[in-house]
């Protein structure tokens, strides 16, 4: 047998000890190459011409067009990155967009021209639990507290990190913990982009059957640049099924949090029933913003388009509270699905009759790749804001 002297054996001995290493490398590396070759780019675009006329204030046109490149890798032992990019050009300029340097009368129409990283984040999933870190969308329940505000060209996300842990087929658990939330407006809004702060949002989804359907939810927002808007939100939410008859209902109760300077308690509730007669869909519902010492009951972070009337002549709660009486119809001609609504609004207290709404829309898939929008919200005022009518026509490319 050949004598090893020590300066022969020890980098044989190194060589030796380094080679699991480098094969645990090589599969790492081999690993994260599959997950990269894996990767899903997509593009879409969405072009929207909005008009704006309401008493008061210059009509107000916009055509702008969102172009959006997302990135998703495949999954390397558990892990995997999204990014996404959007950009927002205006090609019509003739509204406030809110922005430091706008000067006029025109109507507000809050789609700033702004490039964004929109999303980028890090996601672990194994097993019934995931880890998602960094800037994320976020949607919880119907939007109606917490929302991603995906109506606007530029979205609404949110800094953070998210917990979600499937107990079992019938229990979910979700905890979320923002420190940012990156707002619709562009950084060179007059209205602050970003929202700071401490930020814990928890959500318990449990099943009873497939037509009795809970959730359970707290929200505590404490925001260092607006602490007015800070509170804590506890409420639950029930989705049920009676023969041909669907239910849907939410209470929640919400006083001021951290530094907000008010002094307040104020209820929420929502009760909808829907059934289906013949072709079409009816529903109808009431939904309660209250209020307390002159603060209305409060949602910020929410996909506030969706509620109570697309004029959006209630982004914030009025002082006095909010009562919102709606009946809905829906049905589709030839592939193409219409959608009419009527609100009348008045407040939670002292008997004020704010106005009325009606929202009208038309919505057509071409194909998987395109679909067709136009939309319509005229409002009535009575004791509350103006005359509103919107008119918006919309294309969406996705590829």
């Amino acid at each position: 047998m050949k004598n090893f002297s020590s300066k022969t054996l020890l980098p044989l001995l190194a060589a030796a000890a380094l080679a699991p290493n480098a094969f645990a490398d090589n599969a790492v590396a081999t690993g994260v190459s599959n997950a990269l070759s894996q990767s899903k780019v997509n593009v879409s675009f969405r072009g929207r011409y909005e008009g704006v006329k309401q008493d008061g204030k210059d009509n107000a046109n916009a055509l702008t067009v969102r172009s959006r490149l997302t990135v998703n890798t495949g999954i390397y032992d558990g892990f995997s990155l999204g990014v996404q990019v959007d950009n927002t050009t205006a090609f019509d300029h003739d509204y406030n967009d809110l922005s430091l340097n706008y000067v006029g009368n025109d109507a507000v129409i809050a789609d700033a021209e702004y490039t964004e990283v929109n999303q980028a984040y890090l996601k672990y999933s194994k097993n019934n639990f995931s880890l998602k870190a960094g800037r994320q969308r976020i949607n919880l329940g119907e939007q109606r507290f917490i929302g991603s505000v995906g109506w606007r060209q530029n979205e609404q996300t949110y800094d953070g990190y998210r917990f979600q842990y499937k107990a079992s087929e019938k229990l979910n658990f979700d905890y979320i913990y923002v420190y940012n939330v990156n707002r619709i407006f562009g950084p060179d809004s007059k209205k602050p982009n970003d929202l700071r702060g401490n930020i814990h949002l928890s959500n318990v989804d449990f099943e009873l059957n497939k037509d009795h359907k809970f959730s359970a939810f707290a929200y505590l927002l404490d925001f260092d640049t607006a602490a007015a808007l800070s509170s804590s939100t506890y409420g639950m939410t029930y989705h049920g099924k009676f023969g041909p008859v669907k239910v849907n209902a939410t209470y929640a109760t919400q006083s001021d949090y951290g530094d907000n300077p008010n002094n307040y308690s104020a209820n929420y509730y929502h009760v909808e029933a829907a059934t289906k007669v013949s072709k079409v869909i009816l529903k109808t519902g009431v939904e309660v913003l209250g209020s307390d010492n002159g603060v209305g009951f409060a949602t910020p972070l929410a996909t506030l388009h969706k509620f109570n009337g697309f004029a959006d002549k209630f982004l914030g709660t009025p002082g006095n509270g909010l009562q919102d009486i709606y009946a809905t119809a829906v049905t589709k001609v030839k592939g193409v699905k219409l959608v009419a609504t009527y609100h009348n609004f008045s407040s939670d207290v002292n008997s004020v009759d704010y106005g009325t709404e009606i929202d009208l829309v038309a919505a057509y898939k071409v194909n998987k790749h395109y679909s067709l929008l136009a939309k319509y919200a005229s409002y009535n005022a009575d004791q509350y804001a103006t005359d509103t009518d919107k008119l918006w026509l919309m294309v969406t490319a996705k590829f």
